[in-house]
């Protein structure tokens, strides 16, 4: 019960925010009485933390095995556009219409009012994102897959805000494509820039 109750508890938090949830809600939706999501968390509040905390935790959990696995840097990048992907049309399963699909994005803009353990993995979340981007462009040029002069930071740095404003970049464009686009033109600027061939001619 505590599973579907926190499963539920995530697409009420997209499509309403943490202020807009209603055990009642969560109740109605599973067909058991709110005495029942009380029994399991207690309030709203450790509910959320809950949720908003283990949400965090598996986001970078499947991102760290992507970008610590052996693949190159140009397909750690489309696997980090493909977990957006599969998240993007769990939410969204037409492909067409943006509803909201990343608790990330749409948490952070209720940060002042879901709890300490829950802002603090949220505040963790892009520098930890960061850290793991960075050795992934280290890794990369380490193996020749880029220059030596490639910008590290840099490189990460738009990386990690391209999926920092994933949910927003979908639901201005209406679907997937613009945000799709995006992390294609970072891997083109930079394999344009800074890819094999020039390493090759350093």
């Amino acid at each position: 019960m505590k599973d579907e109750i926190k499963h539920v508890t995530v697409a009420l938090l997209l499509r309403h925010g943490y202020q807009g949830l209603r055990f009642r809600d969560i109740a109605e939706q599973l067909g058991v009485t709110r005495a029942n999501i009380h029994h399991h968390y207690g309030n709203k509040l450790n509910l959320c933390e809950e949720v908003i905390v283990e949400y965090v935790d598996r986001t970078l959990e499947a991102w760290t095995l992507n970008w610590t696995c052996d693949k190159t840097l140009f397909e750690k990048v489309e696997g980090m556009m493909e977990s957006n992907r599969k998240r993007y049309l769990q939410f969204n399963p037409t492909g067409k219409t943006a509803h909201p699909w990343s608790l990330i994005g749409r948490m952070r803009l209720e940060s002042n009012v879901i709890g300490p353990r829950a802002r603090e993995a949220l505040a963790n979340f892009a520098a930890q994102l960061n850290r793991l981007v960075i050795a992934g462009v280290e890794q990369a040029v380490a193996r020749g897959e880029l220059s030596p002069d490639a910008p590290r930071a840099d490189i990460a740095l738009q990386l990690v805000a391209i999926a920092d404003s994933a949910g927003w970049i979908t639901q201005d464009g209406g679907d997937f494509s613009r945000l799709e686009q995006l992390y294609r033109s970072v891997i083109r600027i930079v394999d344009n820039a800074y890819g094999r061939r020039k390493a090759d001619a350093i």
